[in-house]
């Protein structure tokens, strides 16, 4: 038996198959769930990478930032399960004028856009998603630590501020509904998403050094059994919580 044995969970961020959350599909499946992934930019691009699970889910298109979409994903969600017990947001996109060292100069079109897309979608899927959870459930995003400024990461950097903070309201407003909501803030991971971040190289460099764990910025499996561990029954009573998988870099100094 898995720790998400007859769970129904829903999956973002989907894009290739080192992508965190194609790891936390993986190891979900292996713990016994039924998983159901969504996709954008390119859903057939995510069905390809989902023939790689163990078992292929079904692959739903979801923009976050479009209203149509979100209020349709439940009704969409019913064609395969009929409720939800987790979902996890694996979602975060920056315009490259707002990374990179451009912090001074980002105009807001674009700083607004990393925003509703890494910050304001948390909520907008999470209540996208209630109605299937009626008897509560678990909410998991995927975070960077926010805590200082980092190279290059910039707007995004900010972003995740606010991704950590939108957590502790959902999780005071939602945990009447029996909803937890917590974050794990993962150490830097080759994938997609880092690829896009100028001077993401710095990370490569000094995470390991760093790191009281050590850190193998090639494997994302720690990360995802953290957040296979939160959308499970075995922390009830944690929400607003944001779990670091980085080796232990977050605690200690230089």
């Amino acid at each position: 038996m898995g720790i998400l044995d007859g769970k129904r969970i829903l999956v973002t961020g989907v894009l290739t198959d080192a992508s965190i959350a194609f790891h936390v599909a993986r190891v979900a499946q292996e713990q016994g769930a039924t998983v159901v992934l969504t996709a954008y930019p390119r859903p057939t691009l995510t069905e390809r990478v989902a023939k790689k699970l163990p078992s292929p889910p079904p692959v739903l298109e979801l923009d976050v930032t479009d209203p149509a979409q979100l209020e349709s994903l439940a009704d969409r969600v019913r064609e395969h399960t009929d409720r939800l017990d987790g979902v996890v947001h694996a979602i975060g996109f920056a315009p490259q004028s707002a990374l990179g060292g451009n912090f001074l100069e980002a105009p807001w079109p674009d700083v607004a856009t990393a925003v509703h897309a890494s910050t304001y979608s948390l909520k907008s899927l999470a209540m996208a998603a209630l109605p299937l959870m009626a008897g509560g459930g678990s909410v998991v995003g995927l975070d960077f630590d926010a805590s200082v400024a980092w190279p290059g990461y910039d707007w995004m950097g900010v972003a995740k501020a606010g991704l950590e903070s939108c957590a502790r309201y959902l999780a005071r407003d939602l945990g009447p509904r029996r909803v937890r909501v917590n974050l794990v803030a993962a150490g830097p991971l080759r994938t997609m998403a880092a690829k896009s971040i100028p001077g993401f190289e710095k990370f490569e460099d000094v995470w390991g050094q760093r790191a009281p764990l050590g850190w193998d910025i090639t494997s994302p499996d720690a990360a995802a059994r953290a957040v296979a561990a939160l959308l499970s029954d075995w922390f009830p009573a944690t929400t607003g919580e944001i779990v670091h998988v980085d080796g232990g870099v977050h605690a200690v100094g230089v």
